[in-house]
């Protein structure tokens, strides 16, 4: 499920960065999310539900990142793309309810309290991130969550699969639109760092989650 994310060519700097960030510390390169325990073991329909609920937890609520980039963001360069993908996350975002029900209750799982109270924790923190007054942090950050989550979807859509739930398809931004926008924003060296910092907080939460649901499977003691 790992895709190629650099973009074809490029001579700037913004989207290698990310494509950089994407392949070195995103989903798609996180040990437990090509693990058996969660690809292919015997309690895989356990631990894809219990990623559908977290990931729920972190982007299932309105506002979320993109809605406060969208708001935070004042850039011709960016107005087509924020549109599209905050078009795009809210379709996400009724596909995640109607998802979290299908897959019926979140495992049980030694400090449950403990977790819920961790993600909502990440979601605050992506939630200041995005209404950053740092121009250009709030736009990485939203590129970011659009591009790590064409590696998210496919589990999600697997988890769905093993409860007879189809997915609709998805209408976010795909990486080589988001890949050129990120090199007409980042116009400057200050404006790069501040959607290269925007979009590596971004990440970051996102692996700190990957972290929190591979320990979650080692607790249930599952294969």
């Amino acid at each position: 499920m790992t895709a190629n994310l650099a973009p074809a060519s490029t001579t700037h700097t913004g989207a290698s960065a990310l494509a950089a960030l994407l392949d070195g510390e995103g989903t798609a390169g996180h040990a437990y999310c090509q693990s058996t325990p969660l690809l292919k073991g015997p309690a895989i329909t356990r631990n894809l539900a219990d990623v559908v609920h977290h990931f729920t937890l972190l982007h299932g609520r309105h506002p979320g990142v993109i809605d406060h980039a969208a708001l935070h963001t004042v850039h011709p360069a960016s107005h087509d793309w924020l549109r599209a993908a905050t078009d795009g996350f809210t379709r996400e975002r009724a596909y995640l309810t109607k998802l979290t029900v299908a897959v019926g209750p979140i495992p049980s799982t030694p400090g449950q309290a403990a977790t819920e109270a961790a993600v909502v924790a990440q979601r605050h923190a992506l939630g200041m991130l995005a209404q950053s007054d740092r121009f250009g942090c709030a736009f990485g950050a939203a590129v970011a969550l659009v591009s790590d989550w064409h590696s998210i979807r496919p589990l999600l859509e697997m988890a769905g699969r093993r409860v007879g739930f189809d997915a609709p398809d998805c209408h976010l931004p795909d990486q080589a639109m988001t890949f050129a926008v990120v090199d007409t924003f980042a116009e400057n060296p200050a404006v790069e760092r501040a959607v290269s910092f925007g979009a590596q907080q971004l990440i970051h939460q996102h692996r700190g989650l990957w972290d929190l649901m591979q320990a979650r499977q080692i607790a249930r003691g599952n294969d």
